[in-house]
């Protein structure tokens, strides 16, 4: 590297601020990872109480949004439900909810949440086609994985991240000649907008998830004690994010992202701006902070071809975190699994891994 360029320039910068960081508390106590954890919410423009009450929720009492159900499909052995929530400032989540028929508020089930990556958004999971055709389980890297996990029993919650399908900006979803172009995004327009905003993508991502979550934690159909979270690349950003500031997210899931910065986000990978944060590095390299969901239960998928999160260097934060894991005392909480394959979900272990988390069986 060049002494004086840009890149030298940028490596600097990356160094210091993690040196930066490394004279943090080291997050053991229960205090110090709180004040990590708030201040990772003020970095993510999310009020560590997480939100206002919205006011169609004020009479029933407590944080649960309203919902609205505009889609009810029987599919065999559950059922799919399209409702709609509002999240903040009038903004509208729909939100894809899979319920097994068995569940009831006599027998409540767990709940997991299922956040999506890059693609046609929470269609791509539930096993629907961009424009909302039935389509086999197991195909494209998301692999429509919210099938696997209703099957097992539990519930699925899939809310549709901002800046994907129908959730994308007018100027960029009328480009639209066929089904298949719903696959593009209004992630870099709407990054643009909300950090000239002085606010992340990420940050309102997260904020819904854990809106999602309010909502299903309400259900009667739904087990109230806690949730589960599985996300696939972005979508497993905003899990780890929303796993970190809420304990609520009993087990977590995270395939295709866990990293340190240095191997996946600086000079060799180039992502979507909606993976940037101003600041965040201030709070240590990727595996610090996903460290905060410890001691709950981890479970990291990493590909072994993966070329946008490289094995390499999912092994050194494995590691961090697999160290982490045995100072809290909680060693058999982590788990990792490099799977045979790319960029993708592999499910081939984690499935049931996150059914016996929820469920003790």
């Amino acid at each position: 590297m060049k002494s004086g360029s840009p890149n030298a320039f940028i490596d600097t910068l990356y160094k210091n601020k993690l040196s930066q960081a490394s004279h943090l508390p080291e997050p053991i106590l229960e205090e110090d990872r709180q004040r990590r954890r708030e201040r990772l919410a003020d970095i993510l423009r999310i009020p560590f109480s997480r939100w206002s009450v919205p006011p169609a929720a004020e009479e029933s009492g407590g944080n649960v949004p309203a919902a609205i159900r505009t889609e009810l499909t029987d599919c065999g052995d559950y059922v799919r439900e399209r409702i709609e929530l509002e999240t903040r400032d009038g903004l509208v989540m729909p939100v894809y909810v899979l319920l097994p028929k068995s569940a009831s508020a006599d027998q409540p089930v767990p709940a997991v949440l299922a956040l999506h990556g890059h693609g046609y958004g929470s269609r791509d999971l539930v096993g629907l086609t961009p424009d909302g055709k039935d389509v086999s389980e197991g195909t494209g890297i998301h692999k429509h994985f919210g099938l696997s996990l209703v099957k097992r029993g539990l519930a699925v919650i899939v809310p549709e991240l901002l800046g994907f399908g129908e959730r994308r900006l007018t100027e960029d979803s009328e480009l639209d000649e066929s089904p298949e172009d719903m696959k593009n995004s209004s992630c870099y327009k709407l990054s643009s907008y909300l950090i000239h905003l002085g606010e992340t993508l990420a940050g309102v991502r997260t904020l819904e998830a854990l809106i999602a979550a309010d909502y299903a934690l309400a259900r009667p159909e739904i087990q109230g004690d806690g949730i589960g979270v599985m996300g696939l690349s972005g979508g497993a950003f905003v899990a780890y994010l929303a796993g970190a500031l809420d304990e609520r997210l009993k087990a977590v899931v995270l395939s295709g992202y866990t990293n340190t910065y240095e191997d996946s986000f600086f000079f060799t990978k180039q992502h979507c701006l909606c993976d940037y944060i101003p600041g965040i590095v201030e709070l240590g390299d990727m595996p610090d902070l996903i460290g905060l969901i410890a001691p709950r239960s981890l479970y990291l998928e990493v590909g072994r071809t993966d070329h946008l999160f490289p094995v390499e260097g999912a092994s050194k934060a494995a590691d961090t975190l697999s160290k982490h894991y045995e100072r809290l005392g909680a060693a058999d909480r982590f788990k990792l699994d490099i799977f045979e394959g790319g960029h993708e979900i592999s499910g081939l272990r984690s499935f049931d891994w996150l059914h016996k988390e929820l469920t003790g069986q």
